[in-house]
């Protein structure tokens, strides 16, 4: 007697599955969502606040560390509440570290925007429109990209609380 072989694997449950087997991640970057656009936020009204008394750069700069300071405490107390702690001291160090790298992601590509563009098409990349383009929409999309793969690699990196640990994969 030979065993019947298994069913064949729908294709309409697929996405379930795959639903199943990432829900963490899913949860995970759901909730940093949340944090980020929270930050977004606060990000785009000290960006636009700042802009013409301190200049593009400067402007940048400063809303970038306010709001990624508010989204350090999001993430830490609730995107990943879950994880072990290691330090708050190595947490916030590396945290600081990433946001600088995200940083200059930002501003390389407000650079690049306003300068670099602008020196060709000034009508066009030397105005407040273009520079929230270049720094809320392209900046700060890369950047989070970057972020996100960072915050979870390195700095909240300790396995799940009440779960076995886990490979991570790199």
């Amino acid at each position: 007697m030979t065993p019947t072989p298994p069913a064949p694997k729908t294709s309409a449950a697929m996405p379930l599955r795959l639903v199943e087997r990432f829900r963490h991640l899913l949860a995970e970057l759901s909730k940093f969502g949340v944090v980020g656009g929270a930050a977004y936020v606060v990000d785009l009204v000290v960006f636009n606040l700042l802009l013409s008394p301190v200049g593009t750069l400067s402007a940048s700069a400063i809303s970038t560390v306010v709001a990624a300071t508010g989204a350090f405490v999001g993430n830490r107390y609730w995107t990943w509440r879950d994880r072990e702690r290691s330090s708050l001291t190595r947490e916030y160090s590396l945290y600081f570290l990433f946001n600088l790298i995200g940083l200059g992601i930002t501003l390389a590509v407000v650079w690049l925007s306003h300068d670099v563009l602008g020196s060709v098409w000034p009508e066009v990349f030397h105005t407040r429109l273009a520079d929230n383009v270049a720094k809320m929409l392209f900046g700060t999309g890369i950047a989070s990209v970057f972020r996100f793969w960072a915050y979870r690699r390195f700095v909240f990196s300790g396995a799940v609380v009440g779960e076995p640990a886990r490979v991570q994969a790199g």
